[in-house]
């Protein structure tokens, strides 16, 4: 009996279209889905003509595989990976991999593998991002797990990545859960982007009043430069040309303004808070979805609470530019947050990420992708060590050239009662790490005066306490502090004392 290459389980459409994606690729594929409903539909329609063999039970699915098996599960993330993979484990032979495509949870991924691997078996956990057109014509892959099972997966992985002109949008990421960690702050950018984006789109359409024809042709413009040139531009120049049939108005102001969340974002911001980094646009950008779905209450507020007319009196021109300024170096700050906690994931984790290469398998299939991501490649290729983007001489020099405009609409907003969180979070993010001194110097007098947390000075090395409420005398306690002393300010700020 011919067996099968690759097989698939999980036919819901991202799953349909990387088994398309595969077969077309000159791959045969086996098929398996829970309900056989779906596996025959499927096989009735977008399968017909093509090398692919459909399996109605677990164990057919199996057999109908060549060894050692590749097997993709796209199945919902968490318990239902589970399920699959020990549906399947009393199936397979030594050397088989199990390959999970869905959007895990990387600490999820790096237990299947602790799991997986010492019964024989190989485990890559793959993020995959280009939504369903992605998956069908070429998505970004994120591979992670033993190297050598990425290596045996590599030709076809290869073939069904997004082609850019350095090559396919695939590369081995890391060991464990690195491939769906990097897929995860993939996905925080994607927030952050995409929170930035409406927020260009709130300015425009309510402090300038442009309509959806004048808004498509700015985005297409913006779509048109070195700068902004992206997926998530060019989608948004084309939303605004939709209109709907059954009430002729733009599509977009018929949309209920409550944006759904599927976790990845909230996952980006609690893995940067348990590494101690700062990624406060992506931050503002899940705040800003969960705002969102107050709607009823916000209907109730917006009837009490007044707040400035919001209409911009100036140039218009000038301020859409402005904005345009604005949206890019806040844009430039939300992807150097992003690889500012990837480079703290991979020392953290030892993910021995490159960041380069990273960089570079964004530039196609994803849903990030965009022009100035070959501009990231170069800056992690000539510096693999850089600290921050915003460091990189272009991206500093861009930033420093156009920061007047981007204060100038941070203001403007402020002015005209418009929120713009993830705006302010990323110019918030830039003037912080600009300055040489912060106001925490306070913030460190007052956990030591109210929990003895002690303090570093700027003028000697130690560790010090002060007894602040002594009326005659400033006492002063140090001491050359043992290895376990000198963690106390840093385990305090974690777990502060009241």
């Amino acid at each position: 009996m011919t067996q099968q290459s690759f097989g698939v389980i999980g036919l819901a459409v991202m799953g349909e279209n990387l088994a398309l994606n595969v077969e077309r690729n000159g791959f045969p594929i086996a098929v398996y889905n829970r309900t056989p409903e779906k596996t025959d539909a499927f096989m009735a329609t977008r399968a017909q003509g093509k090398n692919v063999k459909a399996a109605y039970s677990i164990e057919d699915f199996v057999n109908s595989l060549e060894r050692p098996r590749k097997i993709l599960i796209m199945v919902k993330a968490g318990a239902p990976v589970d399920a699959v993979i020990n549906q399947l484990k009393p199936l397979l032979d030594e050397g088989d991999i199990i390959i999970d495509g869905g959007n895990s949870l990387y600490e999820d991924t790096a237990r299947r593998t602790r799991e997986l691997e010492p019964d024989g078996f190989r485990f890559i956990g793959m993020g995959v991002s280009g939504g369903e057109e992605g998956a069908l014509n070429g998505p970004s892959l994120m591979p992670g797990g033993t190297k050598s099972s990425y290596e045996y997966l590599e030709p076809i992985l290869t073939k069904i990545a997004a082609q850019v002109d350095d090559g396919a949008c695939v590369t081995y990421i890391g060991p464990g859960g690195a491939g769906h960690y990097v897929k995860m702050v993939h996905n925080g950018i994607e927030y952050g982007d995409m929170q930035l984006i409406a927020e260009a789109y709130d300015l425009l359409s309510n402090a300038l009043g442009l309509n959806h024809e004048q808004l498509h042709e700015v985005f297409a413009e913006w779509n048109n430069t070195d700068e902004l040139n992206s997926y998530l531009i060019e989608i948004t120049a084309d939303i605004f040309k939709y209109i709907d049939p059954e009430t002729n108005l733009a599509l977009v102001d018929v949309i209920m303004d409550a944006a759904g969340q599927k976790g990845t974002g909230r996952w980006t911001v609690q893995g940067a808070l348990e590494l101690g980094i700062c990624i406060p646009t992506m931050t503002a950008a899940v705040n800003a979805r969960i705002m969102s779905s107050f709607k009823k209450e916000r209907v109730e507020a917006a009837k009490i609470l007044t707040g400035p007319s919001g209409k911009y009196e100036g140039d218009a021109k000038t301020f859409i530019n402005q904005i345009r300024d604005a949206l890019y170096c806040s844009k430039i700050c939300s992807y150097a947050q992003g690889m500012a906690l990837l480079s703290s994931a991979s020392q953290a984790y030892h993910y021995d990420l490159n960041l380069s290469e990273i960089s570079r398998i964004w530039k196609g299939g994803c849903i990030i992708r965009a022009g100035f991501l070959n501009k990231i490649k170069h800056a992690f290729k000539e510096n693999p060590t850089l600290p921050n983007l915003l460091l990189a001489p272009e991206f500093k020099q861009t930033i420093l050239d156009r920061q007047d405009a981007w204060r100038e609409v941070l203001a403007q907003s402020a002015k005209l009662g418009i929120p713009v969180p993830a705006f302010s979070a990323s110019l918030d993010y830039f003037d912080s790490y600009r300055r040489d001194r912060l106001p925490q110097n306070l913030t460190q007098a007052q956990r030591d005066y109210f929990g003895a947390h002690t303090y570093e000075r700027v003028d000697k090395p130690g560790f010090f306490h002060t007894e602040w409420t002594a009326v005659d005398e400033v006492t002063l306690q140090t001491s050359t502090p043992e290895p376990q002393q000198a963690q106390e300010p840093a385990e305090a700020i974690r777990t502060p004392r009241s």
